[in-house]
């Protein structure tokens, strides 16, 4: 197999806040993780390094572990001489999926957008929950709360089963949930034993020629997930996270200067953020695989 010198011979196919995707052939896609970071709808000017290594380790963690429970996208990653050297360790190469048009939400406990909508209504995306339950409850049992996925710029909006069903079809909706729910429930069950606690997370599914479901894109990384140390968890309050939380908090002070309301872009972010940001993402992944991210590979320029 020829090795592919770079990443220009392949052709783009689309490009988000963090990833870019590109065609490798008729049966195949490039998925490539770079280090920039969004917060607020915005994608910041100040990436944070090791970022894009770390969501691609983790996704592999997760593919591998999960194998026995539901097919996934991933072909290769590493040294694959598919992958270019100037992305290696920030690239899956994958399969070509007809992916459907929902992020499949599982909610262990009460946190962002689940919250909010709990405070307004009691229930979450129709789902009614128990009175009383504050910020970072745990909930009585873990929850389905799909969205509909955001074009660049645009927040995803949490929906209801029944638009699920709408979009899907009822026998494909209802595989959905359960799959999600399944897959949540044995990575939290992982996490826990890691000292972790996995609040929730969002998947992605794609469709084989034969109708089986697929799991794709990025899976249970920092950026698609919460995850709260074990360690001093108390409801009531917001929690430490392994993500771009700190992220958030320091753009919302009035150390940044910003005032999230104009129409300005966010600063930059200043070296002790960064440096901070990049210790949660990298203590992330090798808290809950129990392996170092030094052994995952370099890509070309580092």
């Amino acid at each position: 197999m020829r090795l592919v010198v770079a990443l220009s011979e392949y052709r783009p196919v689309a490009a988000g806040k963090v990833r870019e995707l590109y065609e490798v052939d008729e049966d195949h896609l490039l998925l490539v993780a770079s280090d920039r970071i969004s917060a607020y709808d915005h994608v910041l000017r100040t990436p944070i390094p090791d970022k894009g290594r770390v969501l691609t380790a983790m996704s592999v963690f997760w593919f591998e572990l999960l194998g026995d429970l539901v097919d996934n996208h991933l072909v290769a990653a590493g040294d694959d001489p598919r992958i270019p050297a100037e992305v290696r360790g920030r690239a899956l190469l994958v399969r070509k999926l007809d992916m459907l048009p929902v992020e499949c939400v599982a909610r262990g406990y009460l946190s962002g957008s689940g919250l909010a909508e709990y405070r307004r209504t009691g229930a979450v995306c129709g789902v009614a929950l128990p009175d009383g339950l504050t910020e970072s409850s745990r909930l009585p049992e873990p929850i389905f709360t799909p969205a509909t996925k955001a074009e660049l710029g645009d927040h995803d909006e949490n929906v209801s089963f029944a638009a699920v069903v709408d979009a899907v079809g009822e026998r494909r909706a209802e595989q959905l949930r359960e799959l999600t729910l399944g897959i949540y429930e044995r990575a939290a069950e992982h996490a826990r034993g890691r000292g972790v606690i996995l609040a929730d997370t969002k998947f992605e599914f794609g469709v084989v020629q034969d109708g089986g479901l697929v799991l794709a894109d990025e899976v249970l990384t920092p950026d698609s997930s919460r995850y709260w140390p074990a360690d001093g968890y108390e409801p009531g309050r917001a929690q430490p996270s392994f993500d771009k939380q700190y992220v958030r908090d320091w753009l919302t002070s009035s150390e940044s200067g910003w005032d999230r309301s104009a129409d300005a872009p966010p600063p930059p972010l200043p070296p002790e953020v960064v440096a901070a940001t990049r210790q949660r993402y990298v203590e992330a992944y090798e808290r809950i695989t129990g392996r170092d991210l030094a052994d995952w590979p370099v890509d070309s320029a580092e």
